[in-house]
């Protein structure tokens, strides 16, 4: 079913979606934030599936006041999607992607097709229907991890480590640290492992019954608590150039790029969806203060949670961006936050707050952490870049 309607709803979506459940911990080193991605468990698959259930009801429903004008609600039309996904040391995120889009576009019997002998071909699993996604793996751009090998966010971190911010966290934090040891298994109890105390108390909380009977529920909620303050200071900056906040810096191109495609005649896609893990969400919040009018949303997002940026068009022909969060499958229904204090903001006034911030390539990457040889950058002239080469007479 198509609607043909162009009176109401969206034009189009941009989505970012957090990963579901993982069946292992996921190390982070707290110098420099290199990991390898975990393993999508069957309680993440749910988590993903129940996402893509309610952004099918949110955007393909034809009595939602938030359907998309003119997408395929039952058959899905490859041409109206664009996916793609974090696939780099592990499966979580791509197959959080996959999940999600078995409850978008669930298996249909009317997907079966006639062949030219009179045979009828119904694909298996009652009409599975097959998206294309595109994955990233990590050593063929840095879009999707762009804080890992970079440079000048390990400086960051270095900085935060040794400053008066996690110096104070630190002390607020010794008699949790001292009081949850004893259930880490010799895990590192330091304030600047916070994340992979947090992480590891969380997995085995869910998956390991012998530690959930154990483990006092209000350590739980304080490892929460103090890993929301540690990665929140760790993913933002006071800038929106900032190397705090790369991780949403490499993801504007591609958010901005489908935007302003949707507004052309000739676009057919309805839908870009890019599956990433939690830090992205913290840089977007941050940079668009959303957090100062909603400051409940800082720190980490709940598995499957998804941030939504709608683009309608007015009477006058203006584009509007309106930005929407919903943190996890235990939150039903999205809540709209505001983009420098607005309900939303025209697409032009987004794509120029945001351009000099942007990271638009590996090349610009690369000049953005200081890295001349890992992840592709070997390949690059920075002879001329005054910077990385202090000797060079040309400048910016």
């Amino acid at each position: 079913m198509v609607n043909a309607s162009t009176s109401a709803g969206l034009i189009g979506v941009v989505l970012l979606a957090r990963h579901g459940d993982r069946t292992s911990t996921l190390y982070q080193d707290p110098a420099t934030y290199n990991s390898t991605q975990g393993y999508l468990s069957a309680l993440g698959a749910q988590q993903e599936y129940e996402l893509g259930q309610f952004l099918r009801n949110t955007y393909l429903n034809p009595g939602s006041p938030s359907y998309i004008q003119g997408i395929n609600t039952d058959i899905v039309d490859v041409d109206q999607l664009y996916v793609r996904a974090d696939a780099g040391g592990g499966n979580v995120i791509l197959d959080s992607a996959y999940a999600l889009l078995q409850g978008l576009y669930p298996p249909n019997p009317s997907s079966a097709i006639t062949l030219a002998n009179g045979k009828v071909a119904t694909p298996p699993l009652g009409g599975y229907q097959y998206v294309p996604v595109e994955s990233l793996e990590f050593w063929q751009a840095p879009a999707l991890t762009s804080w890992m090998e970079c440079e000048y966010f390990d400086l960051h971190l270095s900085r935060l480590n040794s400053g008066v911010v996690f110096k104070d966290l630190t002390a607020a934090a010794a008699p949790f640290l001292e009081a949850v040891t004893p259930y880490l298994n010799g895990l590192n109890n330091s304030f600047l492992n916070m994340w992979n105390i947090y992480d590891y108390i969380n997995v085995q909380y869910t998956h390991n019954k012998t530690f959930y009977e154990n483990f006092p529920v209000t350590l739980l909620e304080q490892a929460r608590y103090f890993a929301n303050q540690h990665e929140q200071n760790v993913f933002t900056d006071s800038v929106i150039t900032g190397v705090g906040q790369i991780p949403i810096r490499t993801l504007w191109p591609e958010i901005l790029w489908s935007l302003g495609n949707m507004t052309e005649s000739s676009n057919k896609v309805k839908i870009a969806l890019t599956e990433v893990d939690y830090k992205p969400f913290i840089s977007l919040f941050n940079v668009t203060n959303a957090t100062v009018s909603n400051p409940n949303i800082s720190g980490i997002a709940d598995y499957a949670s998804v941030v939504a940026l709608e683009l309608s068009q007015t009477a006058q022909g203006q584009y509007n961006i309106a930005m929407k969060f919903k943190n996890g499958t235990n939150d039903n229904q999205f809540h709209t936050l505001k983009f420098w204090g607005s309900d939303n903001i025209t697409l032009d006034h987004l794509m120029s707050i945001v351009d000099a911030s942007r990271i638009n390539s590996t090349v610009n990457w690369c000049f953005s952490c200081n890295q001349t040889v890992l992840r592709g950058c070997s390949v690059f002239n920075y002879s001329n870049d005054p910077f990385l080469n202090p000797t060079s007479s040309t400048g910016y």
